[in-house]
């Protein structure tokens, strides 16, 4: 988006803010990450499914190439926009054969990759509960060539499970929804592009803020709202996600609330 330089320094100036980070596909990462450095962005997480420039392409839909998200990890680097995170959906039949070698390539660059299992987040990407590749299976794969071991997490509600290298060359994260769900220890909110509160990523529709702002609502208020609106939150998709699958639910899309 043009001028999300100027939306990041608005972020970065609110009081209370203690992170400020952005996932992004990385491919104008390069041109952009100093920009947004001196902005006030902290770090960066980046969505790479593969090294393969076939395999990535057929992924990401739009045929972008390896390198040139490559190029914007290293310049995220140079600037100090970091941790740099690497966000890697697994997909049976399709990326998983790679995993390693993405794996092996990141590994002992201080870049944290964290692998995702295949979700049914919307309603257009034609998922199945096949295409899952178990993040015990992948653990499995990775742990025989390059032996891991648990770390504990950063903090209550982290959705990814960490581990790291034996030999001391970093750490790497699963993010399982699907075959160990965590809903109960869920903390996280998304305020959507038309300015609606979501409670989970696989919800159908979530509460205005938009209007009432618009309308003058004092901090009071909203912080009302939004409390309101947390309270009474009963989302666990994840945990009934297979009696869910047939079902006509319609879930907001990725691109109006984020990862």
């Amino acid at each position: 988006r043009s001028g999300m330089e100027k939306l990041i320094a608005m972020l970065a100036a609110i009081e209370g803010i203690e992170d400020l980070t952005l996932t992004t596909n990385g491919y104008l990462l390069a041109s952009k990450a100093k920009a947004l450095k001196e902005a006030g962005l902290e770090r960066v997480t980046v969505s790479l499914d593969s090294l393969d420039d076939e395999v990535f392409g057929q992924m990401n839909g739009r045929g972008f190439d390896v390198k040139k998200v490559l190029n914007g990890i290293e310049k995220a680097r140079e600037v100090g926009l970091y941790p740099i995170k690497v966000n890697t959906v697994v997909q049976r039949g399709v990326n998983e054969h790679t995993v390693v070698d993405l794996l092996r390539y990141f590994k002992g660059t201080g870049v944290i990759v964290r692998l995702i299992e295949y979700m049914d987040v919307g309603n257009i990407n034609g998922w199945k509960l096949d295409q899952v590749v178990p993040s015990a299976e992948v653990l499995q794969w990775i742990n025989a060539e390059m032996p891991l071991e648990p770390v504990d997490k950063n903090y209550l509600g982290e959705v990814a499970d960490r581990y790291k290298y034996l030999d001391g060359s970093g750490e790497i994260g699963f993010i399982s929804s699907v075959t160990e769900a965590f809903c109960s220890d869920c903390t996280r909110a998304r305020l959507s592009t038309d300015g609606k509160l979501y409670t989970c990523l696989f919800a159908g529709d979530g509460r205005d803020l938009r209007g009432p702002m618009r309308a003058m609502a004092s901090d009071a208020d909203l912080k009302a709202l939004i409390t309101d609106v947390w309270g009474q939150r009963t989302d666990r998709y994840s945990e009934i996600r297979e009696s869910m699958t047939d079902s006509s639910q319609r879930k907001v899309e990725m691109y109006q609330i984020g990862g």
